[in-house]
């Protein structure tokens, strides 16, 4: 049986969702963030070295990173439907968001959720110091380069109905998780309407809708 180690408010809902999508019978075992530090229970070592979610099981076999998952699951499960066909545009277009996604738009999200978290986890006498470097990184680097980031991916979806081309795919799952996280930390969606209606069209999805529910909460949608 295949199992999905599940991190609440993590990359692994959109394991679920894909999995929900293909239709692949899975069970899911759930962990919980530490409520102080945010991060995963100890537990999660068992499963992985790293101890980090998204990672599954499927028989004997553990796969983690979100890409990499994706990828097995795509290639042992799907029926031609959710990675367009090898040598096609589409499927240049579906490697490089499969990239893309954890390799240049998350990098600079988690950084923002880091400096964010800076000054209240700073000693009160060094508050105000920490609060000038945040706000100065965030106003030199970090804002700057978010923008520039998503500016580009509205630009792509006024050129294609999804991220590989005109049907959805396996790469907009992978996408779907930091323009989810985008949209939470802040952002007026109202300057990106081509990203707000891809998280409208994905969220209305039966499937996600399905993943949402055996997945439990979810707070990037709130």
């Amino acid at each position: 049986m295949l199992t999905v180690h599940h991190l609440n408010n993590s990359r692994s809902q959109r394991v679920l969702w894909l999995l929900e999508e293909l239709g692949v019978e899975y069970q899911i075992r759930h962990y919980q963030r530490d409520a102080k530090t945010m991060l995963a229970p100890p537990e999660l070592r068992a499963v992985h070295p790293l101890g980090k979610s998204p990672v599954i099981t499927d028989g004997d076999l553990t796969v983690a990173e979100s890409g990499a998952i994706i990828e097995y699951l795509v290639g042992r499960y799907d029926k031609g439907r959710l990675a367009p066909a090898a040598g096609t545009p589409e499927r240049q277009r579906y490697t490089y968001w499969m990239h893309y996604a954890e390799g240049s738009a998350m990098p600079l999200l988690v950084m923002k959720l880091i400096f964010s978290v800076i000054p209240q986890r700073t000693p009160m006498l060094v508050r105000p110091v920490a609060s000038a470097i945040v706000a100065n990184v965030m106003k030199s680097f970090i804002g700057p380069n978010l923008k520039t980031h998503f500016d580009y991916l509205e630009s792509e979806l006024r050129q294609h109905s999804w991220f590989a081309g005109d049907s959805f795919s396996a790469a907009d799952v992978q996408m779907s998780f930091p323009v989810e996280a985008f949209a939470a930390r802040g952002t007026d969606m109202t300057a990106y309407p081509r990203l707000a209606e891809f998280l409208k069209r994905i969220h209305a999805r039966p499937a996600y809708q399905r993943a949402l529910e055996k997945g439990g909460p979810y707070d990037l949608l709130s």
